[in-house]
């Protein structure tokens, strides 16, 4: 899997995604802005628990609703290297999951699959549907987890040909990230260390489907308000041209911002204090 270097022009990114179906840049992060990003992240890994299944994986902590619990992440989903990436692939995107995930020790590598499966569009219908981009906070390698991927499989029709022998480990130093089209084969992989793996994926889809979390509701108005504008609109409080996504006939970033509407609704009844 080929490797760049940050910084590095997003059209050189955007045209190895488009010919491998993944492409990883090092050094997108200091060692500084990592510590930072998990020392945010250490106490809501400690209340979360392991997954229920084994495609969540059983020995693997995944952080849903991540943006309404921390601002760590906020400068992530936003990158000024990622974003003109996204531009070029999908045009129109929106951030349809991010989550955190750390891979504990003993964790089976996750069964292979493309990300764009979740929705019900003939492959290659609509061009690329989902991009991933897998945020690596620890150093990713073959024993720990990384994950794993079949570089050139977005092209293929189905997962017929998909066998474990053929995935190469996004392997790469923490700071980096790995970026994959959700049509490229992928899975996690087995961490067969003594350590965790821990990383930050954010899924991006075209600005016409709908995010695999509803994150207008995952991120209330009040904690969205928070947001940078352009993180707003890429959760959700935005239109696809030229109307998709209105609200009340306006878009929905001026009622975001109009803070005198939102707080104008419905009073409560007498006696209803609100507390529930």
């Amino acid at each position: 899997m080929r490797q760049l270097a940050y910084p590095v022009d997003s059209a050189e990114v955007a045209a190895q995604v488009a010919a491998d179906g993944c492409a990883i840049v090092t050094g997108v992060l200091t060692p500084d802005e990592v510590a930072t990003v998990r020392s945010a992240l250490d106490p809501l890994l400690a209340e979360t628990g392991t997954g229920t299944n084994s495609f969540l994986g059983r020995r693997t902590r995944r952080v849903f609703a991540v943006l309404a619990k921390t601002r760590a992440l906020d400068d992530l989903a936003i990158h000024p290297l990622v974003l003109p990436v996204l531009d070029a692939i999908l045009t129109h995107h929106l951030l349809s999951a991010p989550v955190v995930i750390s891979i504990g020790p003993g964790e089976a590598a996750q069964a292979l699959h493309r990300d764009e499966a979740s929705y019900p569009v003939p492959r290659g219908a609509a061009g690329e549907l989902v991009v991933n981009v897998m945020w690596a906070l620890d150093d990713f390698t073959e024993v720990n987890g990384a994950t794993r991927i079949i570089p050139g499989s977005h092209r293929w029709p189905d997962l017929s040909g998909a066998r474990p022998e053929e995935t190469v480990a996004a392997v790469m130093p923490k700071g980096s990230i790995c970026v994959f089209l959700g049509s490229a084969v992928h899975g996690g992989g087995a961490n067969r260390s003594a350590a965790p793996r821990l990383g930050v994926v954010m899924e991006y889809g075209a600005a016409w489907l709908r995010p695999q979390e509803n994150l207008t509701l995952a991120v209330p108005p009040p904690v969205a308000r928070q947001l940078p504008e352009q993180l707003q609109r890429e959760i959700g409080y935005g239109v696809y041209p030229p109307f998709l996504g209105y609200v009340d006939g306006r878009d929905p970033i001026e009622l975001l911002a109009d803070t005198d509407a939102a707080a104008s609704g419905p009073a409560p009844e007498q006696g209803d204090t609100g507390d529930r």
